[in-house]
């Protein structure tokens, strides 16, 4: 069956969201399905950060309903989400340099010992802890992180990245949402982030992916969400559809519904 056909794993119709007298998000929707990278792209202002925002539970849409799995739920606040196996990946990362990787991986989530050490005492299972991390790490292909005890603040930008993108591939049973994964990355470390995100939708995660960096999001993603002025004007494939076609519907210079320049 094609996935397309099925129900997809997060969806929104008619969302809206004001701020005063500025409207974020403008009556839009939303389809994300099992096993795909999805890219929101669209210019500065055109509310993709609000949606995302809205889809993680960072804000309450003012209306408009959210789906998951083709049940509708309401996020009040982002753990609302995480409940739900949302997990987000933000552009500041939200890790703690202080800690070490295993514990940034559990931080808010830690597992206590089992019987009266961690029921009273609460004493934390580091070893446990610090087995699946190192699990998780190696999973995913960042084997060149040998000391699952070394400080965050002791590994490169693309490091840190693996961290955040482990955390959400650990808690995330449902959608992993990443914002600008790459940004202030190099050639060298946006190719490995960009593996990670493969990864992650290969082994059963769907991605919803926000980013700029056009090249990359036509490199990973199997579809792209064009927003503009607040609403989802289209959705297209990089197959049918090229960058400059993507950048002339982002901006308005090319009609949504126009066939792309790759299509036979």
């Amino acid at each position: 069956m094609n996935r397309y056909d099925q129900t997809p794993v997060l969806q929104a119709r008619g969302l809206v969201k004001r701020y005063g007298r500025v409207t974020a998000i403008d009556d839009t929707d939303f389809d994300l399905y099992a096993g795909e990278i999805l890219a929101v792209i669209g210019d500065n202002g055109a509310g993709k950060s609000s949606l995302i925002k809205a889809l993680s539970g960072a804000v309450s849409p003012d209306a408009g309903e959210i789906f998951v799995d083709g049940k509708p739920t309401t996020f009040n606040n982002p753990l609302d989400a995480r409940s739900q196996g949302i997990e987000t990946v933000y552009q500041n990362l939200a890790v703690s340099p202080a800690l070490n990787i295993a514990d940034n991986l559990y931080l808010g989530r830690e597992i206590r010992k089992p019987g009266i050490l961690g029921s009273v005492f609460r004493m934390l299972d580091k070893k446990k802890m610090h087995e699946a991390a190192r699990h998780k790490m190696s999973d995913l292909g960042l084997l060149t992180i040998q000391n699952i005890g070394q400080t965050v603040e002791t590994l490169s930008g693309g490091q840190r990245q693996g961290v955040a993108v482990a955390r959400s591939a650990m808690f995330g049973s449902r959608v992993v949402i990443m914002d600008e994964p790459t940004a202030a990355l190099g050639v060298k470390e946006s190719r490995r982030v960009l593996g990670l995100i493969r990864q992650v939708r290969d082994k059963g995660l769907p991605v919803v992916l926000i980013s700029h960096n056009m090249p990359h999001v036509f490199e990973v993603a199997d579809r792209i969400h064009i927003h503009r002025l607040g609403k989802r004007i289209a959705v297209i494939s990089p197959k049918t559809h090229s960058m400059s076609d993507a950048v002339a519907i982002m901006t308005g210079a090319m009609d949504p519904n126009q066939p792309g320049s790759l299509q036979d």
